[in-house]
């Protein structure tokens, strides 16, 4: 019989992992904390329940106990610590499941100037972001050394697919940062990574750690000058890395100023999964695509 799989935190990847999985035969329960989050799940055929891991409310009723689990829930937008892992990680250890496999960012490897970056390297996040990030995986890490419950970690870059492609930039005329100051790209299609974490659920090694991206290292304005010629808009006109400090909002910029290139070849090798777009114009085309349909 197969496992049941609990996702935490289904949101626009879990969604499409909770859907692979169902087609599979798996007994699929996606925990959301927001009403209306649950009933439009509920209305795509995902059986859902609510649950929230900053109160803790109704935990306590979740499948966790025997499941393989998904933990995709992000931390808070501030503070250096993840207070919702914590919380995730104690109900773990009432009700332990089969494994874990967490959806974390690149982001704990911080700036290396462009050098190259593999799952052997020390992290080093020096924003609050990748701090909060990699407290949560140090906390599951140690959940795994007390309890022996298999903890696989994904460390995952910028995500695109279907409406998550920078079209509002373009459409605003937000500017890019000129292709000879821009840092090197990571990224992945949403559909990737949900191979991906189908894979580390069904076959990941406990305390394993994948970086999961495309390997197409080109640079965001790359990546928004591609997705304005497969859209047939204008491309946005660039400027300096210094002008930007300007002109680009400060969420963005506090991305752009991180440069690093990450190497993920050990996942797709080890996890046994094949990507549909390791170019980023394929994906960006089948984003559009599904956009408009």
């Amino acid at each position: 019989m197969m496992k049941p799989v609990l996702i935490v935190g289904c949101g626009y990847v879990g969604e499409r992992v909770a859907r692979r999985l169902i087609d599979a035969g798996h007994r699929v329960t996606a925990v959301v904390r927001h009403p209306e989050r649950a009933e439009y799940l509920q209305a795509q055929g995902i059986d859902t329940q609510l649950a929230d891991l900053d109160t803790d409310a109704n935990f306590e009723a979740l499948p966790l106990t025997g499941a393989l689990v998904l933990h995709s829930v992000p931390p808070p937008n501030e503070g250096t610590q993840d207070p919702r892992t914590a919380n995730f990680v104690e109900w773990c250890r009432r009700l332990p499941p089969d494994n874990i496999v967490y959806i974390s960012t690149t982001g704990v490897y911080g700036d290396q100037q462009g050098g190259q970056v593999d799952e052997l390297t020390e992290p080093n996040p020096q924003t609050d972001r990748g701090r909060r990030r990699l407290d949560a995986e140090q906390r599951l890490t140690a959940l795994m050394q007390e309890t022996g419950i298999p903890v696989v970690i994904l460390r995952a870059p910028g995500i695109y697919g279907p409406g998550r492609l920078p079209l509002d930039r373009i459409l605003k005329g937000e500017p890019v940062i000129c292709p000879e100051e821009a840092s090197p790209g990571n990224r992945i299609h949403a559909d990737d990574l949900a191979s991906l974490c189908v894979a580390a659920l069904d076959h990941g090694a406990g305390g394993k750690v994948y970086n999961v991206g495309d390997g197409d290292h080109r640079s965001m304005t790359e990546f928004v000058q591609a997705t304005a010629d497969a859209a047939g808009l204008e491309r946005p006109h660039c400027v300096t890395f210094a002008q930007a400090e300007q002109v680009i909002p400060p969420g963005m910029m506090s991305y752009l100023r991180e440069s690093r290139v990450v190497l993920c070849g050990r996942a797709t090798v080890e996890l046994g999964v094949d990507l549909r777009y390791p170019r980023m114009e394929a994906g960006i085309k089948a984003s559009l695509e599904e956009t408009r349909r």
